[in-house]
């Protein structure tokens, strides 16, 4: 069983120390493969037709990627909202139905793009806080590491 996580942007130093630790643990239960891509350069105010480009720009290099039977989770600040418990459980689910693994998709500055929105399977919410894209992918392989320890029974959750 593997694990992909398609991260729009090159993740700043002092988020990567926490992120390879926790890539580090995870390891230990499923093989977990970050593939970064290149976020396109904005101005500090672009209007909606430059955003909407770079998330289109964006997207295609991650649908470039995927596989045809790739199960695809995306990260989107409107949708459903789980516990740690939750997540726990849609996780396993997920990688008991899709047999040869399950990927997440986690977009740039502005989101993902609306070709990418139609190809990914499932979206959920980390939160309904919104965080900066570097530190949502901390977050997520935080809480897959603490996935894999509840569905364990092994002590690291409170």
């Amino acid at each position: 069983m593997t694990i992909k996580i398609y991260a729009i942007g090159k993740i700043k130093d002092f988020y990567k120390a926490g992120v390879d630790e926790y890539l580090k643990r995870i390891s230990g239960y499923s093989k977990i493969e970050v593939i970064e891509l290149k976020d396109d350069s904005l101005s500090d105010k672009p209007s909606e037709s430059e955003i909407k480009k770079s998330k289109d720009n964006e997207g295609k290099r991650v649908l470039s990627l995927l596989k045809n039977n790739e199960f695809l989770i995306g990260l989107d600040l409107n949708k459903k909202e789980m516990t740690s418990e939750e997540f726990a459980s849609f996780l396993l689910d997920s990688l008991v139905n899709n047999g040869s693994g399950v990927s997440f998709v986690i977009g740039g500055s502005y989101g993902l793009s609306d070709e990418l929105k139609k190809r990914i399977n499932v979206s959920i919410s980390i939160s309904k806080l919104t965080y900066p894209h570097q530190l949502a992918r901390l977050v997520l392989v935080e809480q897959i590491f603490r996935a894999f320890k509840i569905i364990n029974n092994e002590t690291y959750h409170k």
